[in-house]
């Protein structure tokens, strides 16, 4: 092979090699969090003497240009910085000279991408915790709406009738915890790294408190080793984003069914169903379907995250670096997730008369039959509930639901409800049914208003 040829061969290795290393075109992403985590550090540098006024005061305003330049798309991104740290670093000793070189002193990459990406997952958790905020308001509002609508409550499908606006705070349930797993997490993260260095801290006079403070830390991490190697913090909104793109993708599932032509609870908004591209009568629920699907891209990415640190020793890996991708792409997932779920939500028109006709099928008062049975007769509920199947079975052969009975058509069906008290009938009509579950956290209308007044209360006390 000529010696042409070998140079050309060690620099396409090189390049490949360069891509391999380089993270640059994904951690680009944090030149925000970069630059807010440098000019903290020049303002502490600057405050125990290593840097003079006149320097942390050139290396501010050159950090802010970088920004500028960045924002604006006249920054170029290359392979040969390697990453967002030595992009920034480096652009920035272009545009004031020695002074930028100095910005380095006392810390490391390790901590630097720690603050860097701390910061990026704390004001994500934030932001995110805004929106569930919203969207749990989304369904307290339909619930509201629906406290007196009937839907057939689902337990191996037709179980007992309840209200949809109950239905609805379910959800608003599950999306709350989510709010409050955020919540949790910010609140346990919030810690800085910066000043850990490269594992084991630095000899130079700095002061970790200070920067913390200017950056919204509640204090710093206060072991240098697991502050760099730690990626918990990434692992745990990966795992909220997980688990709330799982109730996501449960009201999307309720959505897919609700909507399509065997059921009709619900018609989406034409905003977010489209036409078959064949069959013009059908409209598709294509926005939940892809909610759904999306659930199992995040699940992939905390998966990835979870297996690539569970055999690293301390201190910090080059494994690491796989750390990111994963992140940004969960938490676009979500963001979009949510505001999409929410104005589907909001657009979605409730078919009454579809949902409460669906609660005269399966017979959902049964069990009203049973407990009154045990209640006014004093029956041993296992006796009820075999004459309960009696009953139900003449209601079968009357191609009756159980809710439809007459009197003597009650009477008739078992030897052992002979003299039944006419009352029975109240008792298995199926708003009488549903608003018979006054237990705290009942279905009833009244349990349901107070549900929805607890949770006004609480969105209140979350301030806006």
């Amino acid at each position: 092979m000529s010696n042409q040829n070998n140079q050309i061969l060690k620099n396409t290795n090189a390049q490949i090699l360069d891509e391999f290393n380089a993270s640059i075109m994904f951690d680009k992403e944090l030149y925000s969090q970069d630059i807010r985590g440098s000019i903290a550090h020049s303002q502490m540098l600057c405050e125990q003497g290593v840097l003079t006024k006149e320097e942390q005061e050139a290396i501010e305003q050159g950090l802010l240009q970088v920004k500028k330049e960045i924002e604006s798309g006249n920054f170029e991104f290359t392979l040969a910085t390697e990453d967002i740290h030595m992009a920034v670093e480096s652009r920035l000793t272009e545009i004031i000279g020695e002074p930028g070189k100095k910005l380095h002193t006392a810390r490391s990459r390790n901590d630097q991408v720690a603050t860097d990406f701390r910061l990026y997952v704390q004001e994500k958790s934030l932001s995110i915790k805004a929106q569930l905020k919203e969207l749990v308001d989304t369904f307290v509002n339909v619930a509201n709406k629906h406290t007196e609508t009937l839907i057939p409550g689902m337990t191996h499908l037709h179980a007992q009738p309840l209200n949809f606006g109950y239905h609805m705070l379910a959800y608003a349930n599950m999306f709350k915890r989510d709010f409050q797993r955020f919540e949790s997490s910010y609140e346990r993260n919030n810690y800085s790294p910066l000043g850990s260095a490269a594992l084991a801290g630095t000899p130079h006079n700095i002061d970790r408190n200070s920067t913390c403070e200017k950056l919204g830390f509640t204090a710093p991490t206060s072991h240098a080793m697991d502050t760099v190697s730690d990626r918990d913090f990434a692992l745990e909104i990966l795992f909220n984003i997980s688990t709330c793109m799982m109730h996501i993708s449960r009201i999307s599932e309720e959505l897919v069914t609700w909507s399509s032509y065997e059921f009709q609870f619900v018609r989406m908004s034409d905003e977010y169903a489209t036409t078959s591209s064949i069959m013009p009568q059908k409209k598709n629920p294509d926005v939940p379907e892809l909610l759904r699907g999306k659930t199992g891209r995040v699940y992939g990415n905390l998966i990835s995250l979870l297996t690539v640190m569970k055999g690293l020793p301390l201190a910090y890996n080059k494994d690491t670096q796989e750390d990111k991708e994963g992140v940004f792409d969960s938490v676009k997932t979500v963001e979009i997730s949510i505001s999409i779920l929410n104005e589907v939500i909001k657009t979605m028109i409730v078919n009454v008369d579809k949902m409460e006709a669906a609660c005269k099928i399966g017979h959902l008062s049964a069990t009203d039959l049973a407990d009154y049975l045990v209640q006014k007769q004093d029956m041993p509920f296992r006796t009820a509930y075999y004459i309960t199947k009696d009953v139900v079975a003449k209601a079968n052969s009357l191609n009756k639901d159980i809710s439809e009975l007459t009197i003597d058509e009650i009477r008739s069906s078992s030897e052992e409800l002979k003299d039944i008290n006419e009352e029975i009938i109240m008792y298995l009509d199926l708003r009488n049914s549903m608003n018979a579950r006054t237990s705290l956290g009942g279905t009833s209308t009244k349990q349901t208003q107070n549900q929805i007044d607890d949770f006004k209360n609480w969105l209140e006390s979350q301030g806006k």
